[in-house]
């Protein structure tokens, strides 16, 4: 693509070379995927800086960098563009590369501490009911349908704006209706969707979480409510107190959902079983039951996120319903492993908020002991360890603190932060087991007839990141190999 139509609706100053029609190949922020006729972005990261890597963007045939330091004396031939802020002018630059058109397709995006993933795949079983040709994009993987998309991107729940900007081209190809994505808080602070128009943006709730990178609560509700500047819906859970906030001076249409608040979709006659939830809601004048083939208190609120923008894009409640029915599971989120013997649950609960609703919502059922098997990731919020510790302690009969992703720290220095939390007479109720296998082997081994293990954290990963190694780790899969180990011995 020519640069100049690139650049297009981007403020810029150029520095150096002012031939706007070269033709680009290819947009990159690594310099190491720089070829003959890129254009480079330099991207200032937490650790990282991209302008340190101009000479080498130029050395491996960058056709265009883009920066936003003053840089003087450039002895090349690259058209180097300045602008204000490159990772947001990146956003449009790939919106304009990739062919993007709010008009194509429908976007929906969903924001929140906890329940992005699982109301992204409710609002899929939805759109797929309906006959829809659905895209996902977030934690868990991109697709479209069921169907694997073969695009990798590196970052945890939304891909960066040039890997987003692909995916979305791609389902565009493949004809896709609607995109149901998952924005992270990371990705709204960091400009990945500021090009995106979204049909509808979804807030699931607010918690504590990603304080490491912004710094505090209020930076982290502020990071969310960008979505709503870039919505024309707002679905909002009028049961969290945030949804104040997020409602002001926001120019879109809000729709309201929750249980214990008067709003447009409350929920009634609440059902918990251990295999489903059931409730009813009054819907255009009339009262309809739902019942949702997964459990958990905590899944109404996702099941009524997903209802309420259902029914603002206009899906008929007979088609909601029918779908919600069929819905089984959300990968690693009370994920069932499958066994005659035992009774074991894996979640990807790794937040205070998260390890508490899971652990409430299984407590509900549970006749025997709830035995827990948990861990904190290393290089994240660290003030969350001493909660999600005493957490452990005051809602697990049993628990055994472990190692979840220690990155760069020492695993034993995160287990013991966690053990902060716990209350000094507590010790017979738990112990410290840093090799993650051998966690759940343990836990495993204590179970009695009646019982439920939770093992918390990695839901769907398999892999253990570690300071010098990843490695591949399922939870499921470790639970199940140990199981079928100790039925031969016996």
């Amino acid at each position: 693509m020519i640069l100049e139509k690139i650049l297009f609706g981007i403020k810029y100053e150029i520095i150096n070379n002012k031939n706007l029609d070269c033709e680009i190949k290819n947009l990159t922020i690594d310099s190491r995927q720089v070829v003959i006729g890129s254009m480079f972005f330099c991207i200032k990261g937490l650790n990282i800086d991209g302008h340190n890597f101009i000479d080498e963007a130029i050395k491996h045939g960058a056709r265009a960098i883009m920066i936003e330091n003053d840089l003087n004396n450039f002895n090349c031939d690259a058209v180097i563009i300045k602008v204000e802020n490159v990772r947001k002018a990146l956003a449009f630059c790939s919106a304009n590369f990739f062919g993007y058109d709010e008009k194509n397709m429908n976007l929906i995006g969903v924001t929140g501490t906890n329940g992005k993933t699982s109301t992204t795949y409710l609002l899929k079983k939805i759109l797929n009911e309906y006959k829809k040709n659905v895209g996902i994009i977030g934690t868990i993987d991109a697709k479209i349908n069921d169907e694997h998309i073969n695009i990798f991107y590196a970052t945890s729940t939304t891909p960066d704006a040039i890997e987003l900007q692909k995916i979305l081209s791609y389902m565009r190809e493949k004809k896709v209706d609607d995109v149901v994505m998952e924005v992270s808080s990371h990705a709204l602070s960091l400009h990945k969707v500021d090009a995106l128009k979204f049909k509808i943006g979804v807030f699931t709730n607010l918690t504590q979480d990603h304080l490491d990178f912004h710094g505090n609560m209020k930076n982290y509700l502020e990071a969310k409510k960008k979505l709503f500047d870039l919505c024309d819906i707002g679905v909002l859970n009028k049961d969290d107190e945030a949804w104040k906030e997020i409602k002001k001076n926001k120019k879109c249409k809000f729709v309201f959902y929750g249980i214990n608040s008067d709003c447009d979709f409350k929920a009634e006659n609440i059902i918990c079983d251990s295999k489903f939830i059931s409730f009813d809601l009054k819907i255009d004048g009339k009262k309809e039951n739902f019942y949702v083939g997964i459990p958990g208190e905590f899944n109404i609120y996702n099941s009524l996120a997903a209802i309420t923008t259902a029914y603002c894009l206009k899906i008929p409640v007979e088609i909601i319903k029918s779908a919600l029915k069929k819905m089984t599971n959300v990968p690693g989120r009370m994920q069932r492993v499958e066994s005659d013997k035992f009774n074991i649950i894996v979640d990807y609960a790794h937040s205070p908020d998260s390890l508490k609703n899971v652990l409430l919502a299984i407590k509900k059922f549970n006749e025997g002991r709830l035995i827990l098997v948990f861990g904190c990731g290393g290089n994240r919020d660290k003030t969350k360890r001493k909660i999600m510790g005493e957490i452990a302690s005051e809602l697990a009969d049993y628990f055994i603190i472990t190692s979840d992703n220690p990155r760069m720290e020492q695993p034993m220095k995160i287990i013991n932060d966690i053990e902060t939390g716990i209350k000094k007479n507590l010790k017979f109720k738990y112990e410290k087991i840093c090799d993650r296998r051998e966690a759940i082997k343990r836990a495993i081994e204590i179970y009695n007839d009646g019982d439920i293990i939770l093992i918390a954290g990695k839901g769907h990963e398999n892999y253990q990141i570690f300071a010098d190694r990843t490695v591949y780790f399922d939870d499921v899969e470790v639970a199940k190999e140990i199981i079928n180990l100790l039925e031969k011995k016996n």
